[in-house]
């Protein structure tokens, strides 16, 4: 224990090419243990770090302070403050393999081995491009990114390239990523879906940008119809999250991605599906392949790199090959894919193409998404649960399904973050998302046992909060 009350971890140590007699203390995480110093690293995180996180939401309004991890196995995480918690967020879905799987310290060893390479391409960057032209039906070409708002930032530059057109059909409630492209006109307040230019989500964002994106129902072909037939002309892109995880998992209506794909064909639009979280939570080949309707490129991500960041723009050759250095459109990074990345992608896509794999996702979901829905029925307090794959949505407010944003706007944040301070007590971690309905979901290292202990919890905290 330090002078600070907090308890020393054994540090790692690390030899130092050419200083073969001398060990560098490289890491050593100071846990507190007591309230003092726990308050203290709160205190520190907050006078380091704008809100003491490194991302807006990681700061959980639920428990009105941020996650401080220590450590993470399986379908399990241990705060900074002992508790141990079943995890239902998952790394936001990156974690699909479950918190520290086997294959990714091979795949440490194996970049260790081979130098790092941070900053080139490798045999190992070919095999995993290969593999996904193979399993993702639009994917003819591949380019690697780190976050998926990277990829449809640079997706996005690709699609005007290539139409000429600039601006941009979107949809209320789908979310793109967090760059001056596409947080407009996303998760508008109900007063503001008629705004014009639209809603744009952060502060920053030039008025201009807006001017460039139109906004429109999702699963309302009139609507669409109506967009595309006036905005045809100065439009060349079509984007669309199969799913929309972000308003409490919501799928397409039948038939609408198809008269998505013969609207774009008809106006000479792009096609550009957004699977940065859709991507193998239901099948190997996203929603694309869930759905069967195929797009002219899509990006993909999230889970691809087995919780390392790995994100990727695929597409039709003829659009990809627009990247320099075959084409005009620039596409460059120092970080793009580094080799660890890579390996863990393919660590990843080795998985999802095993049945097994998949009789596990779906046995563990079949059980889940059936004991939701007895509660939601049972339950005194409003709430309906909307699932896609591995992920699903908590709806709070209505006992009816919510189809598009306009019904997602009944949700009620004050009853989610009540929910996540009572599953939090029982030992069960929901991601609270400023109250918002968002998506939750298990992993490969989910148990039956896990299931039934969170189905448990969260009947109990609705319970507790009728």
């Amino acid at each position: 224990m330090d002078s600070r009350g907090l308890t020393l971890r054994e540090p790692a140590r690390i030899m130092v090419a050419g200083f073969s007699s001398m060990e560098f203390v490289m890491f050593r995480m100071r846990i507190p243990d007591d309230q003092a110093s726990l308050a203290e690293l709160y205190k520190r995180g907050e006078a380091a770090i704008p809100g003491g996180v490194c991302s807006s939401t990681r700061r959980n309004r639920a428990w009105n302070k941020p996650v401080y991890a220590q450590r993470a196995e399986g379908a399990r995480f241990w705060d900074v403050e002992g508790r141990e918690f079943l995890d239902f967020s998952m790394s936001h879905g990156a974690t699909l393999l479950g918190h520290a799987p086997t294959g990714l310290k091979q795949a440490f060893d194996i970049a260790w081995q081979h130098g790092v390479l941070c900053s080139m391409d490798t045999p190992f960057h070919v095999d995993l491009a290969e593999q996904l032209c193979r399993i993702v039906p639009c994917a003819q070409r591949v380019r690697f990114t780190n976050s998926g708002s990277e990829a449809t930032l640079h997706a996005l530059r690709l699609c005007r390239a290539a139409t000429g057109r600039d601006k941009i059909i979107r949809f209320f409630g789908h979310f793109h990523g967090y760059h001056e492209f596409t947080y407009i006109g996303g998760h508008p307040p109900a007063d503001q879906l008629d705004a014009s230019p639209p809603y744009r989500e952060s502060a920053g964002i030039p008025e201009s940008m807006a001017e460039l994106i139109i906004p429109v129902e999702y699963n309302n072909l009139a609507a669409l119809e109506a967009v595309v037939a006036a905005h045809a002309h100065e439009a060349g892109t079509l984007l669309i999250e199969p799913v929309d995880y972000n308003c409490g998992c919501i799928t397409p209506a039948a038939g609408f991605l198809e008269a998505a794909r013969d609207l774009a064909d008809q106006h000479e639009l792009l096609l550009f599906f957004d699977e940065v979280q859709s991507f193998a939570k239901a099948s190997p080949g996203g929603a694309q392949q869930d759905f069967g309707v195929t797009p002219d490129l899509c990006t993909i991500g999230k889970s691809l790199g087995a919780g390392l960041p790995l994100s990727a723009i695929l597409g039709r050759a003829d659009l990809m090959d627009q990247y320099a250095p075959t084409g005009p459109v620039a596409h460059s990074g120092t970080f793009n894919a580094p080799l660890t990345s890579i390996l863990g992608g393919l660590v990843f896509v080795e998985q999802i193409q095993r049945p097994e794999f998949w009789k596990t996702i779906n046995g563990l979901g079949d059980v889940l998404f059936a004991g939701l829905e007895e509660i939601a029925a049972r339950s005194e307090v409003p709430v309906v649960f909307q699932h896609h794959g591995s992920r699903f949505g908590i709806v709070f407010g209505t006992r009816d399904p919510v189809t598009n944003y306009s019904e997602a706007l009944v949700h009620d944040p004050e009853l989610m973050l009540e929910f996540c301070r009572q599953t939090t007590a029982r030992g069960v971690y929901f991601h609270d998302y400023g109250g918002g309905p968002c998506h939750h979901g298990y992993s490969l290292a989910h148990t039956p046992d896990d299931v039934g202990q969170a189905l448990t919890a969260i009947e109990d905290s609705l319970k507790a909060m009728a």
